[in-house]
């Protein structure tokens, strides 16, 4: 079935997220509630509400997105190319809107897709309920009410890989790893991302991370077809 997919009319996106506030203290009261009743299931070793807070931005409910990167492959001159371009903004409602308007513009269509790894369980779904909560009209290719399973314009190569085995989760490090796809070595991981934008305010190198992971679930997917990787030279970034 992947081999029969039109390259050019998958849109391949990660996004990176944090919590809404830098502290617990600072959090509105409203959530602070909701957020004390969900620390109490997360916790492992009696953490308080305020030492798990950093992993607030895991729900959509208490964090937020501070950047989307998405990449195109295009056929050019008898190369395959990868255009890699990076929404990333302090303001979610800001970069939602400019991701929504590519979206409206260039992938619109009922052959279109969109492609990330774990993302029929994270990515689709929290910008999904982010763009909601900003109040923004979601596009169709992201709204999913009253379409059918197969309806659903969505890849996930976390679900193409376990083959009908619900149990089973690899990590798209692990992915790379085994099926031998090259990946720089980061200087931050997910983890990091939560303490990289609200402690040391670099946003671009959150960006950049995010943009690796895009080539790296892009040429994963490629292996899915067996087919060959993109060469770095052919790998171009848009700026933001």
């Amino acid at each position: 079935m992947l081999d029969k997919l039109k390259l050019e009319k998958i849109l391949f996106l990660d996004i990176e997220t944090v919590s809404q506030q830098p502290k617990f203290e600072l959090l509105d009261e409203k959530l602070k509630t909701h957020w004390e009743k969900k620390a109490t299931s997360l916790a492992t070793n009696n953490e308080t509400p305020e030492e798990i807070y950093n992993r607030a931005g895991i729900y959509a409910e208490f964090g937020k997105i501070v950047c989307i990167s998405v990449g195109v492959i295009t056929h050019e001159n008898s190369e395959t190319k990868l255009r890699l371009k990076s929404f990333y903004n302090d303001d979610e409602k800001v970069l939602l809107e400019a991701f929504f308007k590519m979206l409206n513009k260039h992938f619109n269509k009922p052959d279109h897709l969109l492609c990330a790894h774990n993302g029929k369980e994270f990515d689709f779904p929290y910008i999904a309920r982010r763009g909601l909560i900003n109040g923004l009209k979601l596009p169709s290719i992201l709204d999913l009410a009253g379409k059918k399973p197969w309806e659903t314009p969505h890849l996930d190569t976390l679900q193409l890989w376990k083959f009908g085995d619900y149990k089973h989760y690899t990590s798209l490090g692990l992915l790379t790893a085994i099926f031998d796809i090259p990946t720089p070595k980061d200087d931050i991981d997910g983890s990091m991302v939560n303490q990289v934008y609200w402690e040391d305010k670099d946003l671009k190198r959150i960006a950049v991370y995010c943009q690796k992971d895009v080539v790296a679930l892009t040429q994963l997917f490629l292996r899915y077809r067996n087919e060959n990787l993109i060469k770095d030279e052919n790998i171009i970034i848009t700026d933001n």
